[in-house]
């Protein structure tokens, strides 16, 4: 496999081929006695029956709102293999902004052939667009959006083997990731970006952060550069998002790990070296380079380094001048995404999830309550961090994660969170990616998106059991599914939870019945695998995005290009409504203030979208209208 190739492969699939885990054995038939025993397959957990262990109390809080969600507003869409977009008739999509575009007048030109120079990348749009979050603010309507990753080959088109070869490359591909906060505007021919907002902004790989929480200032966070351990510089693999009931925004640092290699010796301290192996630092890197060329990168130098990233980190987009903030009391892991939501009682409640295979789901309850206008200078900074257990009987628990259930010191539990919640006896998972909380209802989705390697004899990173388990119930998994639960008391700081499985994504063309054909509400009509981006309207639709094999063959064919869908939470019924352009990912989602418009994120395509023949592909935000500019949302 050549350096270029490595670079194109997955974040899961590069830690598979760095740090492989044992080999899947052969099925052994555990997935079906499962299937059949709680009846998934049209029995009284397949999902649109609405009659399952919790019963049908469980998908009918709201009844009018319930009503309306039940009623699709659009006809399904084909699935597609093209290399555009495609929406239902009475829709419109146009694009609103892609990477290189200007968000100030004196950032440089997009070159079709050449992108963007270094200077001035830091100007423009970043590279491969995924969370974001709408926010208003004094009238205005901005979006702060995730750019998660680059693509070498098209982001220096002009290095040979598409691989950074100077410390000019390196930064410029530090400037094309981050967070972009701009302000967008609706006029005469739609959607704009404001050029030179005072809200615009851009956040980079070199951006100054800070930290809060139990880990910040240890030693494991000190560098010979910031040996404060307060002051770390820049946010990475920004994937997922979410925003805080006080109008912030949150972005998620996921695939951290690839960023980091080492120019000599490895790390040798026990805990360090522990702490590489799980979280997945090696000495080559994945392909970004940036460990040749910029020191804070390599490991052998600057150990601690890798430590100070992996966190949920909080922007104001309303002030410019404000210092981003690393929240590690959140916890340190590859986080998808963060839902937040206010319980009972009005603690601030954050579920995330951790995008590796066999990895977990997580939940944060704040020591303090949440008032409007109210100080919220703790709320993500002091409370207690769990990790989820999933019982066969369709109950689960949160798990603590504090010295007594760990017996590990409260700062190792912010920068080791995988041990920590391996220590305390979570649930290995398939992929936890964006978790979505059900404004309408008392419950909570997550996409566990696929996971080839599960198996009898399989285990994790830290050697965590990996044999099939009752929401995770198939081997060489991969369609993915969607849990959902609904916590105790319907307080999502409760300690329990009842949960089902809305979907298992399969193909019934192929596999006609058993766990791969999925469960009853997938059809010849509305195929999809790999689930993961999700959000919920305000009217309870499920809207899922999808980041999965798009050959559509095989075990996927009929599939078609990767796409989003929207699903009903009470009736279990999903319809296709977008197809991205092919190679693509669907991700990010959010609303207008006014909820007659979708921002969609169409994240690396392979197709030269959405310029046409002759330009680079680009990553976009397109917006989706109804053409009677009704509700979308």
């Amino acid at each position: 496999m050549t350096d270029r190739q490595q670079t194109r492969l997955s974040a899961d699939d590069w830690d598979e081929l760095n740090f492989p885990r044992p080999e899947v054995q052969e099925f052994d038939r555990v997935v079906e006695r499962a299937i059949s025993r709680r009846g998934f397959l049209g029995g009284a957990l397949a999902f649109g029956s609405g009659a399952a262990v919790m019963g049908s109390a469980f998908l009918k809080a709201s009844p009018a709102l319930a009503q309306q969600a039940a009623r699709f507003p659009f006809e399904q869409i084909a699935a597609q293999t093209d290399a555009t977009i495609h929406v239902p008739e009475g829709y419109s999509w146009k694009t609103l902004v892609r990477w290189g575009d200007p968000l100030f007048s004196d950032a440089p030109e997009f070159d079709a052939a050449k992108g963007i120079p270094t200077e001035g990348s830091d100007r423009v749009f970043g590279e491969n667009t995924d969370g974001m979050e709408a926010f208003e603010v004094e009238g205005r309507q901005l979006l702060a959006v995730n750019s998660e990753y680059v693509n070498t080959d098209i982001n220096l088109p002009e290095n040979a083997d598409g691989l950074a070869a100077s410390a000019d490359d390196v930064l410029r591909l530090q400037n094309f990731q981050g967070v972009t906060v701009m302000e967008v505007a609706e006029g005469e021919d739609g959607w704009a970006v404001v050029v030179d907002s005072p809200y615009n902004r851009r956040i980079t790989h070199l951006t100054q952060m800070t930290m809060d929480g139990p880990a910040a200032g240890h030693e494991l966070l000190r560098t010979e550069a910031d040996q404060t351990g307060m002051a770390p510089l820049g946010t990475f693999n920004n994937c997922g998002s979410g925003r805080t009931p006080w109008g912030t925004y949150l972005t998620c640092e996921e695939n951290f790990n690839g960023y980091f290699g080492a120019s000599g010796e490895m790390p040798t301290d026990e805990k360090t070296a522990a702490g590489y192996g799980r979280y997945g630092i090696s000495a080559e890197g994945s392909g970004y380079e940036y460990h040749k060329y910029d020191a804070r990168f390599d490991v052998t130098a600057n150990p601690n380094e890798p430590h100070r990233a992996g966190y949920i980190v909080e922007i104001d987009p309303a002030d410019p001048e404000s210092t981003p903030v690393k929240h590690t009391a959140l916890g340190r892991f590859k986080h998808e995404n963060a839902a937040a939501v206010v319980a009972k009682d009005g603690k601030v409640v954050v579920y995330m999830g951790d995008d590796e295979r066999g990895e977990f789901m997580y939940k944060w309850v704040s020591r303090d309550t949440y008032e409007e206008g109210g100080d919220t200078s703790s709320l993500l900074s002091e409370g207690t961090l769990f990790a989820a257990k999933f019982n066969d009987d369709m109950t689960g628990e949160w798990l603590a994660l504090t010295p007594e259930t760990t017996g590990m010191e409260a700062a190792e539990i912010a920068i080791f969170t995988r041990m920590a919640a391996s220590a305390a006896g979570a649930t290995t998972m398939d992929r936890p990616e964006w978790i979505a909380v059900n404004p309408t209802a008392p419950e909570a989705y997550c996409c566990l998106t696929n996971n080839s390697k599960r198996g009898a004899d399989a285990t994790n990173a830290g050697g965590d059991d990996m044999s099939t388990n009752a929401p995770n119930p198939r081997e060489t998994n991969e369609y993915g599914q969607i849990v959902r639960w609904r916590p105790v008391d319907q307080d999502h700081a409760a300690d329990g939870f009842e949960w089902d499985l809305y979907v298992m994504a399969g193909n019934p063309t192929v596999h006609k019945d058993g766990p791969y054909a999925g469960t009853d509400n997938i059809n010849a009509g509305n195929l999809f695998n790999s689930p993961d981006g999700m959000q919920i309207d305000s009217t309870g639709l499920i809207w899922i995005q999808t980041d999965g094999d798009d050959s559509n063959e095989g075990e996927f064919a009929g599939m078609g290009n990767n796409q989003m869908l929207a699903g009903d939470p009470e009736t279990g019924e999903i319809r296709r409504f977008l197809t991205g352009p092919n190679g693509s990912e669907v991700t990010g989602l959010t609303w207008s203030a006014d909820k007659r418009t979708m921002f969609v994120g169409i994240q690396h395509p392979a197709a030269p979208f959405p310029d046409g023949e002759g330009s680079l592909p680009r990553s976009a935000i397109v917006v989706v209208k109804r053409d009677d500019n009704a509700l979308v949302g």
